[in-house]
């Protein structure tokens, strides 16, 4: 039985049904996947955002395999080690100054779930049981454990069947009035608000002001909720700053980072919170922080993220996002003409068109296919987050193959 055949039997894909077509990888550099019949795509989705240096990156190599011959793994309950050391260090050094306690954890959704605990943990400790809610806006995506799939959209959202079983949250409209509402009439129930900092991702790819962004942070502090940011997407340069919270000049209290965190290397995701949270944590009964991951802080994963921020952090990113930015805005702008796009719509190193009608996936995905590059729509999105190693060239291919896929797909 061939690797295909298999496949389609026994193996379940994200979002997919048991036998939907999948394209075999034997390898991968730079931009390019390169598929088992020997035909090379250029990746426009950096592996779901996250090979923003591209693949096979010889510094981030070179990390993973220092690293592997001392120690591949170790449990992190009552020892350390200098990767994590490290990695702790770099990211209290770039991520918001008020930001000085890091939580390892291996996923993204197990980010979001570490942050919404903190919260209620936090409210618990000062004396305030009955805060256990949480506020977000409609249309957000957070992962898809059950913590992190209760502050997804509940209607618009990927997890709507579940919605009988989820914990119950609060759901403002995107206006700060609806907003302002919601928390002047439960505050006393809401813990935090949690937020994908001014671009919503697998929710669907919505962007907003950084003005809402800051009213938000000044109606946290006003009722004293915390306010938790999802960078998971956003985070290590994606939209021009290092964290999309900087555009806004606002800090969270409990941050979330994971995907370009190690490259796209490992799974690894943190959970950055003040020192006021985890001292009012720590210092009231039960005295700990009730999380702990067995593979918390995997040294492996450790090493090639603190690789691949400096590698970041040694590179004229801000410029090279810039660079990418204005090429979408100028290459894309065609699609607008289109009868079967509704918006397009751009901020850093992201380029969405979200057309009238839903998409035929597998079909699309074979026509993007065909024009040698990797894309994957989904709804009625087409979407991409290059690696920022990108060139003109290829990602010209890219937006050139977005526009002719449209083109041919026959409007309503």
């Amino acid at each position: 039985m061939n690797l295909t055949t298999f496949d389609k039997q026994h193996i379940w894909h994200p979002y997919a049904a048991m036998g939907t077509p999948v394209y075999p990888v034997v390898s991968a550099n730079g931009v390019y996947i390169k598929l088992a019949n020997g035909q090379e795509l250029i990746d426009g989705m950096a592996s779901w955002w996250s090979v923003i240096h591209g693949y096979n990156h010889p510094i981030l190599n070179a990390a993973i395999h220092k690293q592997v011959d001392s120690m591949a793994h170790v449990m992190f309950g009552g020892l350390t080690h200098q990767p994590a050391v490290d990695l702790a260090r770099l990211l209290i050094e770039i991520t918001p100054n008020n930001l000085e306690n890091v939580f390892f954890s291996d996923s993204g959704s197990v980010a979001v779930e570490v942050a919404i605990k903190m919260a209620i943990q936090y409210c618990y400790a000062v004396g305030n049981p009955k805060k256990q809610k949480l506020l977000t806006i409609r249309n957000g995506y957070h992962g898809d454990t059950f913590g992190a799939m209760a502050v997804c959209d509940p209607v618009n959202g990927m997890h709507n069947i579940f919605s009988h079983v989820l914990a119950q949250h609060y759901f403002a409209e995107n206006n700060i009035n609806s907003f302002q509402k919601l928390l002047e009439q439960h505050h006393n129930e809401i813990a935090a608000v949690i937020l994908e900092p001014l671009l919503q991702g697998a929710g669907g790819m919505r962007i907003y002001s950084a003005e809402f962004l800051r009213s938000v942070r000044s109606l946290c502090d006003e009722y004293k909720v915390l306010l938790i940011l999802d960078e998971i997407a956003t985070g290590f340069g994606r939209t021009g700053t290092l964290f999309a919270c900087e555009r806004a000049d606002i800090s969270p209290d409990i941050l979330c980072v994971g995907k370009a965190l190690t490259g796209g290397y490992m799974s690894l995701a943190a959970t950055l919170t003040s020192k006021q949270v985890s001292e009012v944590i720590c210092s009231h009964p039960p005295g700990v922080f009730m999380h702990g991951p067995t593979f918390m802080a995997n040294p492996l994963a450790c090493s090639v993220a603190a690789a691949s921020i400096n590698l970041l952090l040694e590179s004229p990113w801000q410029q090279t996002i810039s660079n990418i930015e204005q090429q979408l805005i100028d290459s894309l702008s065609a699609c607008a003409a289109l009868p079967q796009v509704a918006d397009v719509r751009i901020l850093g190193a992201v380029g969405i068109v979200e057309l009238q009608d839903s998409i035929d996936v597998a079909t699309m995905q074979q026509a993007f296919v065909d024009k040698g590059v990797w894309i994957r729509p989904f709804r009625n999105l087409i979407y991409i987050m290059p690696p920022y190693i990108i060139t003109p060239q290829q990602l010209s291919q890219l937006t050139q193959a977005i526009f002719e896929v449209i083109k041919a797909t026959e409007p309503a």
